[in-house]
């Protein structure tokens, strides 16, 4: 769903300052950094998003210092996110439209950090095909989502920095899943432990219907740890209703957190009011965390009080309007 590499335009062009060899561009809702002269205001390139994980090139040797992939960087005081080629890097006869994916023509790959024993464990079998998986779109490619749904009350919560967590209950049969798998139950493995700590498999079942939560795990060792919590804790931020194939409303999925005594990610506002500004968006989410006041949170997920769909939108699992702003300090901070 998300395209690594795409052709796009340049929008906006401006110096920076102290800097005679680059300057700032703005790429969709992206901001990075561009050779002087290398683009017009208005010209086609391939931009290439954060967490591309580049092809192995002469080319790209640039990025070997950062194992060939793309990060979040700061250039002469400018964050930068992601880079834009010209379109001479594709091979002869590709289509350059806007709005083109050319990721598998690039050869450039998502990186995956990867997951310690204790959270990987032993596949049961792939991600159960009766549940969403957990991904939300970052904000700076959805100009056309703010558009449509600027004024639309919305909710907004914590991006935790954990791992994807998805207990379910479907016919009688209870399963934890890690991101893309579903796992066999082992002592060692951290999502198992905490399903049984909390007897969410009990919890589930008192539901009287085939239903799934979804949450982050976090705490000792997972993802170093940025919060600096103590043990291992589970976060959830979404509850599924397996039978009918639809999201809890807000309203019901705390109130069946309540219910089953189980705990949600921090909730920012139920009250926000969608504005169409992407970089203001992404200074909201340049925050503290909630749950260690002393570290830079994450970002922020921003979805709407009642559920919207858009069946249409490449971008959206299960065509739910969900999307996160990532605070940029969190990624410069930690190489992301």
């Amino acid at each position: 769903m998300r395209k690594l590499a795409s052709i796009q335009r340049i929008k906006h062009l401006e110096s920076i300052e102290g800097a005679d060899a680059i300057e700032k561009a703005q790429v969709l809702g992206w901001q990075l950094v561009v050779k002087k002269g290398e683009f017009k205001k208005g010209d086609l390139c391939i931009y290439c998003e954060i967490d591309s994980l580049m092809p192995d090139k002469p080319a790209f040797e640039f990025l070997r210092p950062r194992g060939m992939r793309i990060r979040t960087v700061r250039l002469r005081g400018q964050v930068s996110q992601g880079i834009a080629l010209p379109l001479s890097f594709l091979p002869d006869g590709f289509n350059a439209e806007e709005d083109t994916d050319c990721t598998e023509i690039m050869g450039i790959i998502k990186y995956e950090p990867a997951l310690p024993a204790n959270l990987s464990g032993i596949a049961k079998g792939k991600f159960p095909s009766f549940i969403p998986k957990t991904d939300e779109t970052r904000v700076q490619v959805l100009q056309t989502v703010l558009d449509k749904y600027q004024g639309e009350r919305c909710y907004i919560t914590e991006k935790l920095d954990g791992s994807s967590t998805t207990y379910f209950i479907n016919n009688g049969e209870f399963g934890v899943c890690s991101r893309n798998l579903e796992l066999l139950e082992n002592e060692d493995n951290s999502l198992w432990k905490v399903a049984r700590q909390l007897d969410i498999e009990n919890k589930l079942r008192s539901l009287g219907g085939n239903y799934a939560l979804q949450g982050e795990l976090v705490g000792e060792g997972i993802q170093s740890n940025k919060l600096k919590l103590k043990g291992q804790h589970i976060r959830f931020f979404n509850a599924f209703d397996i039978d009918r194939s639809e999201y809890l409303q807000f309203e019901q999925f705390t109130a069946l957190l309540a219910r089953l005594e189980l705990p949600s990610v921090p909730v920012i506002s139920t009250s926000y009011e969608l504005v169409n500004d992407i970089d203001a968006l992404v200074a909201m989410a340049t925050i503290k965390s909630t749950v260690c006041p002393e570290v830079w949170a994450e970002g922020i997920i921003i979805r709407p009080m009642v559920e919207k769909i858009e069946m249409s939108n490449d971008y959206f699992i299960h065509g739910r309007i969900t999307f996160k702003a990532i605070n940029p300090e969190f990624l410069l901070k930690y190489g992301e």
